[in-house]
């Protein structure tokens, strides 16, 4: 099993260093199919290499041409099977973070949660591999506040860092008395204002912690971004007095996540890239959005 992974992880790695390559290749195939198409000038930059591209645009069709990435490979079972996800927390929680964590398990479809106990990350991610998990998420505190979340996809990654804010526990919404207890059905989602390269990025590693949904659920769970902060809102709905009339009651949670860094590799791995991650410096321009307009 060991050998296995480790053959597994340096042929993800080797596919993850052709990808700049590939991607290079496919740039200047298209700049060139894009002059010939307009009719406009060769750019001088490929003149020497237009000759041998365009054999190559010549031999490919619309499914090769397009060079595929790692990103590809990371979520390609995502809709072979169900996410299966575990939650931990970090070594000896407050009655808080311990709280959260439960919390979160309703929240996730397929969710486990353990004790962290004495186990280091190496320990749990693999763990989590043999018995087929599809992301591990690890809460954080600081002073019995919950204040960072990490979503970790399996096998081989992406790592997500969030940074949580304003958190208010299920236990805390006056309206929860009104709803019962926590539905369990497959939620309906609401990704809000990721428009940008990383947003994109960033809805796809949340969208994959849920199944697909029934279409009648009831249960609705919103990621909305604004400035770079994702507010969560978990809601279900009824409908009142006919058709188009509805009554939202939030359940809870409740909180504000912001990304400072994606990893292209999981927790336990220290040489893994940094795919994004925000710097001091961006905190001055306040007017540039990462996530969304």
């Amino acid at each position: 099993m060991l050998r296995r992974n480790i053959r597994q992880r340096k042929e993800y790695l080797y596919r993850k260093s052709l990808e700049g390559k590939e991607r290079t290749l496919y740039e200047k195939k298209r700049k060139i199919k894009e002059a010939l198409e307009e009719g406009k000038p060769i750019p001088t930059e490929l003149r020497n290499e237009e000759a041998a591209l365009r054999r190559e645009i010549d031999l490919e069709d619309e499914h090769t041409a397009v060079p595929r990435s790692t990103i590809d490979d990371e979520y390609a079972n995502a809709t072979v099977r169900d996410p299966k996800i575990l939650i931990t927390t970090s070594r000896d929680p407050s009655a808080p973070l311990t709280q959260f964590a439960k919390e979160l398990k309703l929240v996730f479809p397929n969710a486990t949660c353990i004790n962290r106990g004495g186990q280091v990350n190496s320990e749990i991610i693999e763990t989590c591999r043999v018995h087929d998990f599809t992301d591990v998420i690890f809460v954080h505190e600081h002073r019995g506040v919950p204040d960072t979340m990490i979503i970790n996809h399996l096998p081989f990654g992406p790592t997500a860092y969030f940074g949580l804010l304003n958190v208010v526990t299920r236990h805390d919404i006056k309206d929860k008395k009104a709803v019962g207890t926590m539905p369990t059905v497959e939620p309906h989602l609401i990704l809000n204002n990721f428009t940008t390269k990383i947003g994109e990025r960033t809805a796809n590693i949340l969208k994959h912690l849920f199944p697909v949904p029934k279409p009648d659920t009831k249960r609705i769970i919103t990621f909305a971004n604004e400035s770079d902060y994702i507010s969560f809102r978990h809601h279900i709905y009824e409908k009142r007095g006919g058709p188009k009339s509805i009554e939202l009651k939030e359940i809870g949670p409740r909180f504000e996540m912001r990304l400072y860094m994606i990893k292209l590799g999981t927790l336990d791995q220290d040489e893994a890239q940094t795919e994004w991650v925000i710097r001091p410096y961006m905190n001055t321009a306040r007017k540039r959005k990462f996530l969304g307009d």
